[in-house]
């Protein structure tokens, strides 16, 4: 444990993150353009059809994962953000801050592709239904994140009261993923569950389980990408970035 804690702590350090995340991004990019393509592939081409929605549920292998990934991303940020106020570590703030607009951005993606696939199947591009509007609530509590920590000059107060807006926001997340239980909601309930088997075609569960990985794959890639720039604006009076050009003109000529 001992060692696995020196590592952690060692890469919390924003020179050491700005270049792990060099070596990382090549690999997480590459993953994520082979898992998503062969998830769409599956999904869009060899998954059957489905027998009460038609083609139309094909949607689902984008509008999941990126509804997985916008709850997910969100209790990622939250965590960082918090870890930041309560330990004062500048590399978690800044990974809050990276982490926003990926999440922003997936669900927007999950409110989109749910109302292109509301619209064959509701008879509606959008309801004030449970599910759909506490996803909505996310999307604000994204850009209520980003703009709080804009509209405040001091980085370290705008780190903190987003890491409290962040904290806050934390309870919508439990009613996003159980409001087709708590509520009466037309949105369908979940298709793959810890507590009983999947019930859909395995091709389509792994259509699916593709997609997924591929988009979070990228969406990693994409926040250490925003990481690097945020490391760079934040610690731009640092010794180590004054030199950077340096190191990478002696690496390239290496």
């Amino acid at each position: 444990m001992s060692v696995i804690g020196s590592t952690f702590w060692q890469y919390a350090s924003p020179q050491r993150a700005y270049a792990l995340s060099a070596r990382l991004l090549p690999l997480l990019f590459a993953v994520a353009l082979v898992l998503t393509v062969a998830g769409l592939y599956v999904g869009f081409f060899i998954a059957p059809t489905d027998h009460q929605q038609g083609e139309a549920y094909r949607i689902i292998f984008v509008h999941v994962p990126a509804a997985w990934l916008s709850m997910l991303i969100y209790l990622a940020m939250a965590f960082w953000a918090v870890l930041g106020w309560v330990f004062n570590t500048r590399l978690s703030s800044l990974m809050a801050r990276a982490l926003a607009p990926t999440g922003a951005a997936f669900t927007f993606l999950a409110l989109w592709t749910g109302a292109l696939w509301g619209k064959p199947t509701w008879g509606t591009w959008w309801v004030w239904d449970a599910r759909l509007t506490s996803e909505l609530i996310l999307l604000f509590l994204y850009i209520g994140f980003m703009a709080l920590q804009s509209a405040i000059d001091d980085p370290r107060r705008g780190d903190k009261a987003g890491a409290l807006l962040a904290l806050v926001g934390v309870v919508n997340i439990p009613i996003i993923y159980f409001s087709v239980k708590w509520w009466n909601t037309l949105h369908q309930g979940a298709s793959i569950s810890f507590k009983a088997a999947p019930t859909m075609a395995s091709t389509m569960l792994w259509g699916m389980l593709l997609c997924a990985l591929g988009l979070w794959a990228y969406a990693i890639a994409v926040s250490l990408w925003r990481l690097r720039t945020l490391v760079l604006e934040r610690e731009r009076d640092a010794q180590w970035v004054a030199h950077l050009p340096e190191l990478q003109t002696q690496e390239a000529h290496a």
